[in-house]
């Protein structure tokens, strides 16, 4: 694969996430229905989607998505996986080859089963090492999702041509995110597109990271490695950090990620001043800064962040039983003309619906 397509473009980015809280599935035309609205966010430089709930007839196997470059980096991969897991099933990911996009990679899926008897922490775990692995020291192979009954589909091309290329009409999900890039500081290639994935962590970005350099010092010391050559890939990681294995809520790791200022905090009342300042001590090393608007995608919902000074749109919209979050309202209006509520979070403000619930 080309890491460098295209000469650096000056920028917007698009994102958009949905999920039915009541787990009604919906087909990826929908969510490649509300991305084309805001076409003129990207400009074809990378596109994808994630979906939840995808692979009913796998739910308990791990599912891989890999970027190969060669065969060479697939038999290797596969002799590392074989030591740790079970090849329940793999393929050649279904595509409509009509589709020209540049510098295609071999794409290919597997369904894994742990070899081993582990708690879900441990199975977590040890899949987690694997990606570093193979990420890290086989050339040419890149893990784009391992999350169990989700998986990522992304690549170089418009949103709408990344869609029509995966099939993804083809496939159904209960939560969907998507994303149109527009890349500023890093270029456009396949491993490069959004969404981020690492088990079922999945992450779409507006903006620039420009504590990427800090932020990746800092997860290095917990075994991450940052190598899709983009600042978008430590949010990933950081929630992961934060939420799986250091146990945060969502929102208390929202507030590592997107703190209020320091002002801000020494106004609040005395519970919540020690406990931010507790977070900002401990995690300082994970604070984001720069522009910045996200929907984090994982096993039983979304969560939409910005940054604290709101410098990148974000919108949330809700009717009945689903939430939709987005760069711009017309992509929500798109596919759901009538909405029960429509606002704006502040900046730094979290927004999370889950299955069965949601609250802000």
């Amino acid at each position: 694969m080309n890491k460098l397509c295209r000469e650096k473009d000056i920028s917007g980015c698009s994102i958009f996430g949905l999920i039915n809280t009541d787990g009604e599935k919906v087909s990826g035309r929908v969510i490649t229905d509300a991305i084309s609205v805001m076409h003129d966010r990207s400009n074809g430089l990378g596109g994808g989607f994630s979906g939840y709930g995808i692979y009913p007839e796998y739910p308990d196997e791990y599912a891989f998505h890999l970027f190969f470059d060669s065969i060479k980096a697939k038999e290797e991969t596969e002799d590392l996986m074989n030591k740790n897991f079970l090849i329940e099933y793999d393929e050649k990911i279904r595509t409509d080859n009509s589709v020209n996009l540049p510098n295609k990679p071999l794409l290919w899926r597997y369904f894994l089963k742990n070899r081993n008897i582990l708690t879900k922490e441990g199975e977590r775990e040890e899949t987690f090492r694997v990606v570093m692995d193979i990420n890290n020291n086989i050339d040419g192979a890149y893990v784009i999702s391992s999350g169990k009954n989700m998986g990522v589909f992304k690549g170089v091309g418009f949103p709408e041509d990344i869609s029509k290329f995966y099939r993804l009409e083809e496939y159904s999900g209960y939560t969907w995110t998507a994303h149109g890039r527009f890349p500023t500081n890093t270029p456009g290639w396949w491993g490069g597109a959004h969404p981020f994935g690492l088990l079922d962590w999945t992450i779409v970005h507006n903006g620039e990271i420009s504590s990427y350099d800090a932020n990746r010092r800092y997860l290095e010391m917990y075994g991450y490695r940052c190598n899709l050559v983009t600042d978008t890939e430590v949010i990933t990681y950081l929630f992961d950090y934060l939420v799986r294995k250091n146990n945060l809520s969502l929102p208390l790791a929202s507030k590592v990620i997107s703190s209020p200022m320091w002002e801000d905090i020494d106004r609040m009342d005395k519970k919540e001043r020690e406990l931010l300042k507790a977070l900002r001590i401990t995690y300082g090393g994970a604070l984001l800064t720069g522009p910045f608007s996200v929907i984090l995608g994982f096993e039983n919902g979304i969560m939409g962040l910005g940054d604290r000074l709101k410098l990148r749109p974000f919108i949330v919209g809700k009717n009945e039983n689903t939430v939709y979050m987005s760069s711009e309202e017309c992509a929500i209006r798109k596919i759901s003309p009538e909405l029960d509520s429509v606002y704006r979070p502040r900046g730094g403000e979290f927004t999370i619906a889950m299955l069965d619930e949601c609250y802000e």
